[in-house]
């Protein structure tokens, strides 16, 4: 008996993720005996193997992982949702709002208080760009709610740029727009502890979204024909709402923004999965992570005078392979 393909491609992928993560861990311009890093870390030996280990690769890898998945499923689901191929992570305001939320961190000054005031900021500014979305959408179907983020986008990133304008100090200005980019450098456990749970909690709202995303494929009145009540459609739309919002603000709020993620790697995985937009969620956590290690990986291997910045790879990175995506549906017609 055959296995089934998403079996396979899930298999592939899952195998990449292992690769990536281990090569996080291996390379970098120490040396390290990783068992015996593993031991000392574990045992709370303060070793020079336990501390590269513990607080440099070891959380960079991880928030690696978890954003680039998160991303990428978010994408996926909301690609699904709203039946629209260039739906990503950040159509709903989420993004930028958390952007807003670290960018005032920066200007009050409350950002050199604590290591946690810039991600918490970012995180006050994601739940109250939910709220806003919640609130401006109401129970309106996918066109008001496509709006209302389109909307929140808006003057988020308006507000962003008059408290960029406004900030006093030139050195503030430039902590801002480095941390704008997007990085995953200097991070340590902490950071990762801080965004995990928004992170779980709104992964496990949009996997729990997968098949009503493959009954939307044709249309609610479709849907609601296959014995998905309108009742239902409401809570499944709440959920992919607070659960892309939650996850996506959180990795926002530690990371910065990191673009193209959640727009390419559905559409590189979705010919794989039958496009049927429930299979494609796992597969699409799986090639986020992938996709962010790899930028990762390049932003530490590429010799610069500072460190690239992951968010800028993403970009120079995606925008081919979408490029490339569009020239083979123009050429095949599908």
């Amino acid at each position: 008996m055959t296995r089934h393909p998403d079996c396979r491609l899930v298999a592939a992928l899952l195998a990449g993720v292992i690769a990536l993560f281990a090569a996080a861990l291996l390379w970098g311009e120490t040396a390290l005996d990783i068992p015996a890093a593993l031991h000392d870390l574990f045992a709370g030996r303060p070793t020079i193997g336990a501390i590269i280990l513990g607080q440099l690769r070891l959380p960079r890898a991880l928030l690696a992982l978890l954003i680039g998945g998160t991303l990428g499923l978010s994408g996926a689901v909301l690609q699904g949702y709203l039946r629209n191929p260039l739906a990503d992570p950040g159509l709903l305001g989420v993004s930028s709002g958390a952007a807003l939320g670290a960018v005032v961190t920066f200007y009050t000054g409350l950002a050199a208080t604590s290591a946690l005031a810039l991600p918490a900021g970012g995180l006050a500014g994601a739940l109250l760009s939910v709220a806003m979305l919640i609130g401006l959408a109401g129970q309106g179907g996918t066109l008001t709610l496509l709006l209302a983020g389109t909307a929140l986008t808006s003057f988020f990133a308006a507000m962003t740029a008059l408290t960029l304008n406004l900030v006093p100090s030139p050195y503030a200005s430039f902590e801002i727009m480095h941390w704008l980019m997007g990085s995953l450098a200097d991070r340590t456990m902490t950071h990762v502890w801080l965004c995990l749970p928004g992170i779980v909690a709104g992964c496990a709202l949009m996997f729990s979204t997968a098949r009503t995303l493959d009954a939307l494929t044709l249309g609610e009145d479709v849907a609601e024909s296959l014995g998905f009540p309108p009742g239902g459609l409401s809570g499944a739309r709440t959920r992919i709402v607070l659960g892309s919002a939650l996850a996506v603000g959180s990795c926002v709020a530690v990371s910065g923004a990191i673009g193209f993620v959640g727009l390419v790697v559905p559409h590189l995985l979705r010919p794989l999965t039958g496009h049927r937009p429930g299979r494609l969620l796992f597969p699409s956590f799986l090639g986020g992570a992938i996709l962010l290690l790899f930028a990762d990986a390049l932003a530490r291997l590429i010799p610069t005078s500072s460190e690239l910045h992951v968010g800028v790879l993403t970009a120079i990175a995606g925008a081919p392979l979408f490029l490339w995506r569009v020239i083979r549906l123009r050429r095949t017609g599908s």
